[in-house]
């Protein structure tokens, strides 16, 4: 899912357009550019589970190294000299 606002804001413009994607990156649902919308898309939670449980990518990632992905700035490690 990729959400985006639509309209202008000051100077920003935003261009609308979420939408909602299969496990294999096919949209199944868009918004449009240039008005609010909410979508309300069935997604097959069954697909989603296969597709982690048998595409050793996304079954075998490293989470723990994505830790340092919610700072804003990565802070030096005081043991690591």
């Amino acid at each position: 899912m990729v959400v985006n606002r639509v309209g202008h804001e000051g100077k920003l413009n935003f261009w609308g357009q979420s939408f909602v994607a299969d496990p294999f990156g096919r949209v199944i649902a868009k918004a449009s550019a240039d008005k609010e919308e909410v979508l309300v898309v069935a997604c097959d939670l069954d697909k989603i589970e296969e597709t982690r449980q048998n595409w050793p990518f996304l079954r075998d990632r490293r989470i723990d190294s994505y830790k340092g992905l919610s700072q804003r700035f990565l802070d030096p490690d005081p043991t690591n000299r």
